[in-house]
């Protein structure tokens, strides 16, 4: 596993310095907070990291704890949130979110998944993702590019990308969990694209299943 990040980043590196991901950007930013992290995953969902990256910064400075976020008005959160994929439903969501977290956990976001992914809007994923950008718990978060890469290379052969997580998990070392997320993304939107994937300058081909049989 070590080959293929390295591997994936020296490409990058060749090619473009990779920008940040959201979730990195956001936890950069926020010093890992984890109701941060938490509301920003949830906005993410099919929504451009560039825009998440932009309302969430914005939502945070109306809306700087879990007290004000619980307090805010629907129509106000999506005043600031509108630009994203289902802005109405998310507004709800997070406010929601916020409620719980202050009322149940005492303004603290749990650590634990069963707990997580009993939240408004919460999934495997997102739990996955508070897990590795908050509390630096090994997990592997799978959206659609970890799904689909993981595929490409013959890591897994799964239909779906909750199959895909579990597959990762019995496979890969749990010492490169933190890093298949981060990795796999920033790959999967520079390199591996979904459509016409830049095979001629990665250098993790010869690992590479979907390669072998495209060249073949």
């Amino acid at each position: 596993m070590e080959k293929i990040l390295r591997g994936m980043m020296e490409t990058m590196n060749s090619v473009r310095p990779p920008r940040m991901t959201a979730l990195r950007q956001l936890h950069d930013v926020e010093n890992g907070r984890p109701f941060a992290i938490l509301i920003g995953t949830i906005l993410s969902a099919r929504t451009k990291d560039e825009n998440t990256t932009k309302v969430v910064r914005d939502l945070f400075l109306h809306y700087k704890t879990v007290d004000e976020l619980a307090s805010a008005k629907i129509r106000d959160v999506e005043k600031i949130i509108r630009s994203i994929g289902f802005y109405h439903v998310k507004a709800k969501r997070i406010i929601d979110v916020a409620k719980i977290i202050k009322s149940q956990y005492n303004g603290k976001v749990p650590e634990d998944m069963d707990e997580l992914i009993t939240l408004p809007g919460v999934g495997r994923k997102t739990a996955n993702c508070v897990l590795v950008y908050a509390f630096e718990k090994p997990a592997i978060p799978v959206d659609i590019h970890v799904h689909r890469i993981s595929n490409r290379l013959g890591l897994v052969s799964t239909k779906t990308p909750e199959e895909t997580e579990l597959a990762l998990m019995e496979k890969i070392p749990k010492k490169y969990w933190l890093e298949i997320n981060d990795t796999f993304v920033m790959y999967g939107q520079n390199i591996c694209k979904p459509v016409s994937p830049m095979c001629d300058v990665c250098k993790i081909k010869k690992l590479c299943k979907y390669y072998s049989t495209s060249a073949s």
